[in-house]
């Protein structure tokens, strides 16, 4: 039994968290040379020093460093003068060392905030700011691949594999405090958190931030009380991998714990697996405490002491953040507060912005993503910066479609097939066969099959109903598929009705 969200929150109030985990765009791993890029197959970009064999010696890499410095920075984090790494010691499978290399009590970077906007009462955007707590740097593990059961999960497979690939990558883990005060709109501001997250790490060039790939992962941290009293319990759901998904773990959480508070039951503190096909979730283990890794300090790897002077540069250098770039486009762009909100609540701003800087104008620019693009997403259950397209891509059809080589419609053919993955718009177009026909020798045959077919309809144009016309234009329209140039059409019916346009 669960208690309906909003609800749960009339009697309760939530306290969320969030542990973002972020691969970073390295060419190497961690601590040895091996080759980062996705999909390749599996166990082939592994050595010693990423498998843990005896002997091999790590050595940290530079560029994972200062990407995570500049994360911290533009977090507004303190940057540690001297920090160190440490061996945190568990068994998993996908581990091949049995311990990961992580920070502990001496994190790289420190404090800090992030400012994002939910949607208020009235639908305009409100600032909430979500603290915090640590940016640290550590090793990815493995991937486990449970083979033979129906879910892929562990539970009811048949035999599990192990993927070694993934071990090693730099990884990020970003750390928020306690999200308090946030009312009914908890899960929207976990979803609009990630997001924007999401989109610094993207503005700072430090990760690709695939969700789907796994370069972005989420742990939703959830507890409930009553007010006035003490937080209670958290669990913690692990490895969300899309913003939808992180609203509905947060949405799904409350319910769950709000059932069971209601009915003198406890909250366990634990770790909970996220099933997309339902929106639930379901236990995993009980939650470790730091003491149950049993920390201590990583023998073979020197402090890191980053050069003040450094992070001045590093600092300096940072691009503006999402925030006031959206602004400044925004207003640069004459686009209102209501059509911004509105793309906000899409999640489609920055994309808005991109098809802009791409070439194509703002209106044309948001309707395009507004319209069939966030419908593809929603069809596809995926945000609409996770669709495989790009936005120099939408920017393209939209020129086709200014300079009259496509129609609405065709455009989101062509939309469809670059989504397929039929190539650039060019290509679909030519592969499809959608270009405009222009040509009035070619579109005289349909010309004159409309106004054979509707000879009342013809009647009632040449009589001075003009607006009838437009039931013949349809016509001509559907007969060549969309393809007709429309305006050619019109003018082509009335001159063979004898009638001025």
């Amino acid at each position: 039994m669960t208690v309906p969200y909003d609800q749960a929150l009339s009697e309760f109030e939530a306290v969320i968290g969030l542990e973002t985990h972020v691969e970073l765009g390295t060419a190497a791993k961690m601590f040895c040379g091996c080759d980062t890029s996705f999909g390749a197959e599996p166990n082939t970009h592994t050595c010693p020093v990423c498998l843990g064999l005896p002997g091999a010696l790590p050595v940290v890499n530079a560029q994972a460093i200062e990407s995570t410095i500049r994360i911290g920075l533009a977090l507004h984090c303190d940057i540690a003068a001297w920090c160190r790494f440490a061996r945190k010691n568990y068994f998993y499978p996908d581990m091949p060392k049995n311990f990961q290399t992580s920070q502990y009590d001496e994190p790289l970077c420190t404090g800090g905030y992030l400012d994002v906007d939910v949607p208020g009462e009235d639908g305009t955007p409100e600032v909430v700011r979500v603290p915090i707590e640590r940016v640290h740097l550590e090793e990815d593990t493995g991937k486990s691949l449970h083979v033979g059961g129906a879910t892929g999960r562990i539970h009811g497979a048949s035999h599990s594999l192990v993927d070694y690939n993934r071990a090693g990558i730099p990884l990020v883990e970003i750390v928020t405090r306690p999200v308090v005060g946030t009312g009914p709109r908890a899960a929207e501001v976990a979803r609009a958190y990630v997001a924007e997250l999401r989109d610094v790490l993207r503005g700072l060039g430090v990760s690709d931030v695939r969700m789907e790939q796994g370069s972005l992962r989420c742990d939703v941290n959830v507890s409930l009380n009553r007010p006035g009293q003490p937080w209670g319990t958290r669990s913690e759901t692990k490895n969300v991998n899309s913003l939808r998904s992180v609203e509905r773990a947060v949405r799904s959480e409350v319910e769950r714990q709000a059932a069971r508070l209601r009915d003198g039951e406890r909250i366990v503190q634990e770790t909970r697996h996220f099933h997309e096909d339902t929106g639930l979730s379901t236990p995993g283990r009980s939650k470790e405490e730091a003491t149950d890794y049993r920390y201590f300090p990583e023998p073979d790897l020197a402090p890191v002491a980053p050069d003040p002077a450094w992070v001045a540069e590093l600092r300096a250098a940072l691009p503006d953040p999402p925030s006031v770039r959206r602004k400044r486009l925004t207003a640069e762009l004459g686009l209102s507060a209501r059509d911004s909100a509105a793309m906000v609540n899409a999640g489609v701003l920055d994309l808005v912005l991109a098809t802009v800087e791409a070439g194509a104008p703002a209106a044309e620019a948001r309707n395009m993503w507004l319209g069939p693009l966030a419908q593809a997403a929603n069809t596809r259950g995926v945000e609409a910066a996770d669709l495989p397209v790009a936005p120099a891509q939408v920017a393209r059809v939209v020129e086709l479609v200014s300079s009259g080589a496509l129609t609405a419609g065709l455009a989101r053919q062509v939309v469809d097939g670059v989504l397929a993955g039929e190539g650039e718009p060019d290509d679909v177009v030519a592969g499809r066969g959608l270009a405009v026909v222009s040509d009035e020798g070619a579109l005289g045959e349909a010309v004159d099959a409309a106004l054979a077919a509707q000879p009342a309809v013809a009647e009632k144009v040449r009589a001075g109903k003009v607006q009838a016309v437009g039931a013949l234009v349809g016509a001509v329209m559907k007969a060549t598929r969309g393809q007709a140039d429309a305006p050619v059409v019109r003018r082509l019916l009335l001159e063979r009705l004898g009638v001025e346009g």
